[in-house]
């Protein structure tokens, strides 16, 4: 993850703050404020080892019930803009028992209400966060395995958005001392998986091109639902869109393409 100590930081969903707190010991960056979804009674009462206190000791404002789907949110920042906005290992919140689940996953999957939530992320902080003379990155780190990389993260994640996808680069968090990844809404820690920061913004960015892949199965002849190819031969592709895995891969966007459509409906009126 690539940082410049002179950039103003928001990071987001930052369950027990301690990526904020580690990200601040690590680069004390020129401005910072860390946010988290819970209250500060629930943060306290959910993880015995939070940065809460070591945050707000340092002075850096620490922001509760801040959640990146809700407008009203973003709206709470007075007029502070970032150059960057970092959401580190984003996922839902777990439901509170099999009915709540039932209820909240009849008309989406879990892989689209998480599509759902980074979607949702990226336009809120380009539209109302980032500064518009600045670099206006978003950040969004995630492991690469099931079933994160089923989220098409680079390949369909801003449809329809100002934004485009720029590039990876491996997250060393080792960089970042003190830094726990936790389970979602479970005060244990989750074991240190390779992970991958994904980067987008409205601008390209020629500081950061040089660092940043991008991936050969975002380009033609090749399947970036899949992450497949190149295909050898029209009979090859065949094979491939006719595949089980392919398929379903094929439902899951096809989930994903009819909640943007009622998300976008929504947000028209």
């Amino acid at each position: 993850m690539y940082l410049n100590p002179n950039w103003r930081i928001l990071t987001v969903g930052d369950g027990d703050l301690s990526f904020s707190h580690a990200l601040y010991r690590a680069i004390k960056p020129k401005k910072l404020i860390a946010s988290t979804y819970d209250d500060e009674h629930t943060i306290k009462t959910k993880y015995t080892d939070n940065a809460f206190s070591d945050l707000t000791d340092n002075k850096v404002t620490v922001l509760t019930h801040f959640d990146v789907t809700n407008k009203d949110t973003w709206r709470r920042l007075n007029n502070d803009t970032f150059d960057v906005i970092i959401f580190q290992f984003p996922l839902i919140p777990a439901f509170a028992g099999k009915t709540a689940f039932v209820e909240n996953t009849q008309k989406n999957s879990l892989n689209t209400l998480n599509r759902a939530l980074l979607h949702q992320f990226i336009k809120y902080a380009c539209e109302l966060a980032l500064d518009k003379s600045g670099p206006m990155l978003c950040y969004i780190t995630s492991k690469d395995v099931k079933p994160y990389l089923h989220w098409n993260i680079e390949g369909s994640l801003v449809a329809g958005l100002d934004a485009s996808y720029l590039g990876k680069i491996p997250f060393d968090i080792s960089k970042f001392p003190g830094y726990k990844i936790r389970n979602v809404d479970r005060d244990k820690h989750v074991k240190d998986t390779s992970g991958i920061t994904y980067i987008f913004s409205p601008k390209s960015n020629a500081d950061l091109k040089s660092i940043l892949t991008y991936p050969d199965y975002l380009t033609d002849n090749h399947c970036a639902l899949c992450r497949a190819g190149p295909f050898h031969g029209n009979e090859d592709h065949q094979k491939h869109i006719n595949a089980k895995k392919h398929q379903q891969m094929l439902a899951l966007e096809h989930e994903w393409k009819n909640w943007l459509t009622h998300f976008n409906n929504k947000e028209e009126l």
